[in-house]
């Protein structure tokens, strides 16, 4: 079969072997492949991936159609159309972990499914589990047009957050936060974004802070935290190192909690992909829970759909087509 396999040049096209289905996994015929950043590492054996990665398959999430299982899987049968979370999407064909597919009503779009597993597991997984939001809450996304910024707004408006606020540094981003549930947009370039967003929360600062940037944006994170906020490091894009204040920390009294799937077991992973089914399944079927589409390239042209992604002029996902 046709993937798009990691090496030390980067990504390439080669014919490999169709892998075959371990005794709790399914055998996938792939749709559909999302792309995400952390594919830009694998693809060179870096990153969450490493160097026993080069000559494999990458893509951590795509959707398709259930052509084969395992001896020990139940919940799923050849002919099941499925999104899954894993590794080796970028293919024709991808075996997932059974725990870690999740069955799809007749018709639901492939494209639309293949870019939801991973922002809906962490998105959850960073809100409900970890954030504890409550009704009424007030919630900052900081990095809120990535896609696990813009399921975060979506899960807090559900949820019934009062102020949802985001943060992006680009306008175009940052003019359609709105469509995902965020009531306050803002551009932290600007030396007034803390003063907007404790004035938005009449000065209890924010409940819920779900932080994609990290780095030295933390400070200020903390600064319009409110008493006994919740802070959920979901991802670093602004740098994996800064200073903390240690006594403003402590003077809030606020929950710092890191979050990653890096060091999670199987269970761990299958219990966020339970609880997230458990929660929310009927929404995304209503497609009340979603993320646009930026572009779709064949699988054949993965490269030039990599090049796209590192120039960081896109919003939302990017799909492959096997």
């Amino acid at each position: 079969m046709r993937a798009g396999v990691a090496s030390e040049n980067g990504l390439e096209l080669r014919e490999v072997a169709r892998p075959l289905p371990a005794a709790e996994q399914i055998l996938v015929r792939v749709a559909a492949a999302g792309m995400n950043r952390a594919d830009l590492n694998a693809a060179k054996g870096a990153g969450v991936a490493s160097k026993d990665g080069l000559g494999k398959p990458i893509g951590m999430e795509w959707a398709g159609e259930v052509v084969n299982v395992g001896r020990d899987v139940r919940d799923f049968k050849a002919g099941d159309m499925v999104m899954c979370s894993g590794t080796g999407g970028y293919a024709e064909f991808a075996v997932a972990d059974a725990g870690r597919a999740l069955k799809l009503k007749p018709g639901f779009d492939m494209r639309t499914a293949a870019v939801l597993p991973l922002a809906l597991l962490t998105a959850h997984d960073a809100v409900v589990t970890n954030g504890q939001l409550r009704r009424g809450d007030a919630v900052l996304v900081q990095g809120a047009s990535s896609a696990v910024g813009l399921m975060s707004l979506q899960i807090a408006k559900l949820k019934g957050a009062s102020v949802i606020a985001g943060t992006s540094t680009n306008a175009g981003r940052r003019g359609r936060l709105h469509e995902f549930g965020a009531t306050l947009a803002l551009d932290p370039a600007n030396v007034t974004w803390t003063d907007d967003l404790m004035q938005a929360t009449n000065g209890a600062g924010a409940n819920l802070i779900v932080d994609m940037i990290s780095g030295p944006s933390v400070g200020l994170s903390m600064k319009v935290a409110a008493v006994r906020g919740r802070v959920i490091n979901v991802g670093r894009l602004g740098g994996t190192k800064a200073e903390f204040d240690f006594d403003l920390h402590a003077a809030k009294r606020l929950d710092y909690i890191g979050v990653t799937f890096r060091t999670r077991t199987r269970d761990e992973i299958r219990q966020i992909v339970s609880r997230m089914r458990d929660d929310l399944w009927e929404h995304i079927e209503a497609g009340t829970l979603v993320l646009p589409l930026d572009s779709s390239f064949p699988l054949a042209d993965a490269r030039a759909a990599h090049k796209h992604m590192a120039a960081n002029a896109h919003f939302g996902k990017i799909v492959l087509i096997p």
